[in-house]
């Protein structure tokens, strides 16, 4: 679906590109017809050069002569539409425009045969996939002109922005997209593979910095919300690249991780965290086991304990239960009271 197009303040409004379908002729019937143009007319010119031979001028030869040229103009004509063949391979489309205005788009492959002064552009509507923070690397050719290396994209390198809570993080997505409207990939952004790689990228860091790298009262996340976070960002990618005529697929975070120079100290609050995680679960437990010792021995009537000597239990179990290390059993072979 097109946006609507809007002008500067000032300027006539401006039509949105919307992509138009374009059917071509036949590519073998046109070739079959031209090279017929070509050929025949041949023979045709060399016998009417003959007759004309010494002729005296008439009115009468001028028909003859007029034929002449029209044999002549007839394999220029020819020769000119045979620019007008192109093929159009599978996932592909050419996208055909006349001395500035747009006339359609051809997406169906095979061989075909359009107006010889249309301008055509080649657009791909293969699946690509690219990660952010990686950029186009053209191709190059020797001195023959022989390209030997072809264009391609750097790995990806991840991009550094603090989060919601200003901790500098390193993240990187990957992004995978096609074009599903070739008129405004064409007409409506300059180049419309480097404005999805830098659109993506703008759209990654403004995710990074309205969420945390992590959260620990279950809020949204960078680190815990991970499918959340995913389709969010493939949210905004799709918002920014609506005027390009591009889908976007899937957008995936590939790499997330503290910057380095935080790394160590974030990483000793993690360790903190699960401690204290783990030593609340510890104790939690030891509190339970405690009550149902005591629960167990008064419901069966084993020995009737006091105040102080239930906290003195108490205490003892809590300590045996929440060491980190194995208590040392004592014996004690007086009474309780001594």
């Amino acid at each position: 679906m097109s946006v609507p197009a809007v002008s500067p303040p000032g300027f006539p409004p401006r039509p949105a590109f919307v992509e138009r379908p374009l059917q071509p002729w036949s590519g073998w019937t046109a070739l079959v017809g031209l090279v017929a143009g070509i050929v025949v007319p041949i023979p045709l010119v060399a016998l009417l050069g003959r007759a004309l031979a010494g002729t005296p001028f008439s009115w009468g030869g001028m028909i003859p002569l007029l034929a002449a040229s029209a044999a002549i103009l007839v394999p220029v004509v020819s020769f000119v539409c045979l620019f007008g063949l192109v093929a159009i391979a599978p996932n592909e489309a050419r996208v055909f425009s006349l001395f500035g205005d747009y006339k359609g788009t051809a997406r169906r492959s095979g061989f075909w045969w359009v107006n010889p002064f249309y301008t055509k552009k080649a657009i791909s509507l293969r699946i690509r996939n690219f990660e952010t923070g990686s950029s186009r690397t053209p191709e190059v050719k020797d001195a023959a002109g022989k390209v030997v290396e072809q264009q391609g994209r750097t790995h990806g390198r991840p991009s550094k922005v603090n989060d919601r809570n200003g901790n500098p993080v390193e993240i990187s997505a990957v992004v995978v997209w096609r074009v599903v409207d070739t008129a405004e990939a064409s007409f409506e952004v300059q180049d419309y593979e480097d404005f999805v790689a830098v659109q993506s990228e703008a759209a990654l860091r403004s995710l990074a910095t309205r969420y945390p790298y992590d959260s620990e009262d279950h809020e949204t996340s960078l680190r815990g919300s991970t499918d959340e976070i995913c389709r969010q960002l493939r949210a905004d990618i799709q918002e920014r690249l609506e005027r390009a005529g591009v889908e976007v697929i899937e957008a995936r975070i590939s790499h997330l991780a503290y910057a380095p120079e935080i790394a160590a100290a974030m990483l000793q609050r993690q360790q903190a965290a699960a401690v204290v995680a783990a030593r609340a679960k510890i104790v939690d437990g030891a509190v339970g086991m405690v009550q149902m010792a005591l629960t167990h021995l008064e419901r069966d009537g084993v020995v009737q304990l006091d105040d102080e000597r239930k906290a003195a239990m108490v205490s003892n179990l809590l300590v045996v239960l929440c060491s980190d290390r194995h208590a040392q059993p004592v014996v004690n072979t007086g009474t309780i009271y001594s």
